[in-house]
């Protein structure tokens, strides 16, 4: 089975980043993240994931139905390795660690264990998934769990105040800021995001954690894209406020939900408040409407802003 954060790699020296559970069409929805080069994997930009396809691999381009977006995707008898978090992470912790990068993530799976987590529902994906950190990466962990993921995000908190993790500096904020690329401004992204309980330090090393439902269905809803849209609402239901997508129902006599694909908007507002969305009406054949914010990779001008 394929899940979001999952990796792929293709005979031609290819690694994929999957956005989706499931396939469709046969094929595995996903990024170019990584080609590789004589001196190995070198990570790539949007821009140029899609100027390498387009000059060499073009069936690797995707138009998605369902999504009713551009994105890549693989045929599944293209993929040579599937890269699993779990697995990964399992395959770590019985290992001996190599490298400071692995001895942090280690340590901060240990520090996790010893105050109750259960790693089985835990992986680790971007750069260690692949085993192409350096010195300076970040630890991406992945809970497959909704109770382990807030039961993980609580004991960070708890483990900030007890002065076992740190809590991101100001430098930190700022080059994570920069680094999204986002539509707010740096004051709205740090306050957001400071609430969250998703992100920490351990041994000088950021650490930042998502939820991957694996009871999740494939989403097989076609929607169409109707323009954007500005709205102002309150949140009803933040039950799926972390999940990928991310979901929040609205009071709103027409429209069900705002829905975001961009990691920088993911529990972004709680049950009672009022924000300010900005992003792309979708309909879907039955009537159904949601906001979609991250409507493309970039999600250059779209945004969700707690106002109230």
């Amino acid at each position: 089975m394929f899940f979001a954060k999952d990796f792929i790699e293709t005979a031609e020296g290819l690694i994929f980043a999957l956005v989706a559970p499931g396939l469709e069409a046969n094929k595995a929805l996903c990024f170019l993240r990584y080609v590789q080069e004589p001196s190995g994997w070198k990570k790539v930009t949007t821009e140029q994931a899609n100027a390498l396809l387009q000059q060499q691999h073009p069936d690797y381009l995707h138009y998605s139905p369902v999504l009713d977006a551009q994105l890549h995707a693989v045929a599944t008898d293209k993929i040579i390795k599937h890269h699993q978090p779990k697995q990964r992470l399992q395959q770590l912790m019985q290992t001996k660690r190599h490298d400071e990068v692995e001895r942090d993530l280690f340590r901060l799976c240990a520090l996790f264990q010893q105050h109750g987590l259960d790693l089985a529902h835990i992986g680790v994906t971007g750069s260690v998934l692949i085993g192409v950190q350096n010195q300076h990466s970040d630890l991406d962990l992945v809970c497959y769990n909704r109770a382990v993921f807030h039961q993980c995000r609580t004991l960070t908190q708890q483990l900030i105040a007890q002065g076992l993790l740190q809590d991101l500096t100001h430098e930190d904020w700022q080059q994570s800021y920069q680094r999204r690329s986002c539509a707010l401004s740096f004051a709205d992204y740090a306050r957001h995001e400071r609430r969250k309980g998703n992100k920490a330090i351990i041994n000088g090393r950021k650490f930042d954690l998502s939820f991957i439902d694996h009871a999740a269905s494939e989403n097989t809803v076609n929607y169409q894209k109707c323009g954007a849209i500005v709205l102002q609402c309150r949140i009803t239901d933040d039950t799926y406020s972390f999940d990928y997508p991310a979901e929040f129902k609205i009071d709103h006599d027409d429209i069900d939900a705002i829905v975001s694909f961009t990691a920088t908007y993911t529990g972004q507002a709680v049950n009672g408040e009022t924000v300010e969305v900005a992003g792309v009406l979708e309909q879907s054949a039955r009537g159904d409407k949601r906001i979609v914010v991250g409507s493309s990779r970039e999600a250059h001008g779209e945004y969700i802003k707690v106002i109230g």
